[in-house]
């Protein structure tokens, strides 16, 4: 494949625009770094790091992060903030929230353009994180702020009354990964914020400019409303910082978004000093596809959900099962569309690109790796499996050929088909049965999200039942991406637990205590025992 494109170049008016609407710097050589700290002040005194365009390797900014003395004033900022905010009624905390999002709303291309030249997802996808997966997720916080309540239970004594009370947890610390740079932190944001809590973030270092222009966003609106910035805290850093949110009993809950060996660590260190996680991990997704699927509807959602963001969604396709009989003209009209889409590749704010950069060399480097580990694995790749071809414009950038292997024996005892590469590959083999499906299915390590493909009522009933897919998220005739923020968003078995959106995600949020009330003057006593 080769891909000829132009770059959009951060000297393009348009872009500068952009900058300059969301207060960034336009000249990244010569500017003074941007401060990567809010904790109600901008600052930071840590190092330098570079912002980098994927798509070609241009600066786009450079960030001072913290230092340790930036984190400890940060969590005191937040502390104090939670004590000012929890009081504040929850439908109150609904009005702002919601002159958040409309602020968001009003700069919804601008910040989509930056998560596209920052990130690397293209154009469509930006603006689609903005809209769909922040905004959208404010207006279910906004109205959540009006219905936080708990249940009421009868009493074996009498003139009692049981409530289960619901109150402001503290402090939340919000980890969030590069593929979805803004979103994650909007969906946690929101339902902390409605619930009376402070939020502390600790974005991935190489998006930390999604995250400041996220956060000055946020921060016009606080102070408008003459509340604490260090309700929404920003900590740009590395490791460093994120050990720290980790560690520090001030933070009462930490959502971490990352790879399930980090995320393992994570969760064995807060549960240490009793604090409390959500962690959305790894997700080694499969497809299926029975004989009597639609096949006209599986192929163009498989292909969708496989090369979206160039497969780096935690909820891309990374495996897929095709039933004996239709494998062979499916798979070849598989490879017809991948091999459709090498012109389509290219600059992602460009119109008409389907397919953006990986985000990082790291990323090109465990894509090749991995295409090396299956060619002595003995996978066949039918289409990819190398660098893309591009031109001047493109080539500093972080450029790879969307990948489709084709493994024998439903992939049993291929090691590659039990990890997930965080990147454009998809490993395809065959089954004879459903039961033999779901059992490949559910043959990982990781339960995220999965996908079946029937018109038959049956299988799909089967499918989502006791005897089905063992993952959070469970689809029938629709891709394992694109999960929508209304229901509940997370996985199973090592992808973690906790659910980020969606549901009854807002309980995570909340410190909840049962409550018994005696409006008596007797001394009740449970199981029959009386001092009168």
């Amino acid at each position: 494949m080769t891909v000829a494109a132009r770059a959009s170049s951060l000297s393009s008016a348009s872009l500068q625009g952009v900058f300059q609407r969301l207060g960034l710097p336009t000249n990244p050589s010569i500017d003074e770094p941007l401060a990567g700290v809010f904790n109600g002040k901008w600052g930071g005194r840590g190092p330098i790091v570079d912002s980098i365009n994927p798509a070609t390797g241009e600066l786009l900014a450079r960030v001072r992060e913290a230092s340790a003395e930036d984190i400890e004033e940060t969590f005191v900022a937040t502390r104090e903030a939670y004590k000012q905010w929890r009081s504040v009624p929850a439908p109150q905390r609904g009005v702002v929230l919601q002159e958040i999002g409309r602020a968001l709303s009003e700069r919804r291309d601008d910040l989509g353009a930056i998560v596209t030249l920052e990130m690397g997802k293209i154009k469509s996808e930006g603006q689609g994180e903005v809209q769909q997966e922040i905004i959208d997720m404010f207006d279910i916080a906004v109205g959540r702020s009006r219905s936080l309540s708990g249940g009421t239970y009868p009493s074996e004594r009498e003139n009692h009354f049981i409530v289960e009370s619901c109150n402001p947890l503290g402090v939340v610390g919000v980890i969030t990964a590069f593929n979805f740079p803004t979103a994650v932190y909007g969906w946690n944001f929101s339902l902390s914020f409605v619930c009376g809590n402070a939020t502390v973030w600790k974005p991935a270092p190489t998006t930390s400019l999604c995250a400041i222009a996220t956060t000055k966003i946020i921060a016009s609106v606080l102070e408008k409303n003459n509340l604490p910035g260090a309700l929404s805290a920003l900590l740009c850093g590395g490791g460093e910082a994120g050990q720290a949110v980790v560690d520090d009993k001030r933070i009462d809950l930490v959502s971490f978004t990352g790879s399930e060996a980090r995320g393992k660590k994570v969760g064995q260190d807060v549960q240490a000093r009793f604090g409390r996680t959500i962690l959305e991990l790894g997700g080694n997704n499969a497809a299926i596809v029975l004989p009597d699927a639609n096949l006209a509807l599986a192929l163009p959602s498989i292909a969708f959900a496989a090369l979206g963001t160039a497969g780096q969604r935690c909820t891309t396709t990374r495996r897929l099962f095709l039933h004996s009989s239709i494998a062979d003209s499916f798979l070849a009209s598989l490879v017809a569309a991948y091999k459709s889409t090498a012109s389509r590749i290219g600059d992602p704010l460009a119109e008409g690109t389907l397919i953006g950069p990986v985000h990082a060399q790291d990323g090109v480097n465990r894509y090749l790796a991995a295409i090396e580990q299956i060619k002595k694995d003995g996978g066949e790749i039918l289409v990819g499996g190398k660098r893309a071809e591009v031109d001047a414009a493109l080539s500093k950038g972080n450029w790879v050929e969307p990948t489709i292997v084709k493994v024998a024996n439903g992939g049993r005892g291929f090691k590659m088909m039990q990890e997930e590469t965080f990147a454009p590959i998809l490993y395809v083999s065959t089954f004879e049965t459903l039961e033999e499906a779901i059992e490949l299915n559910n043959g990982v390590a990781q339960g995220l999200s999965s996908a079946l493909f029937t018109q038959d009522l049956s299988n799909a009933f089967k499918w989502i039942g006791p005897e089905g897919s063992d993952t959070g998220i469970v689809n029938v005739n629709g891709s394992t991406s694109g999960a929508e923020v209304g229901a509940p968003f997370g996985g199973n078995k090592s992808t973690g637990w906790g659910r980020e959106s969606g549901g009854d995600a807002w309980k995570q949020y909340a410190r909840w205590s049962s409550c018994t009330i005696n409006w008596s003057n007797k001394v009740g006593m449970s199981q029959g025992v009386s001092f009168d």
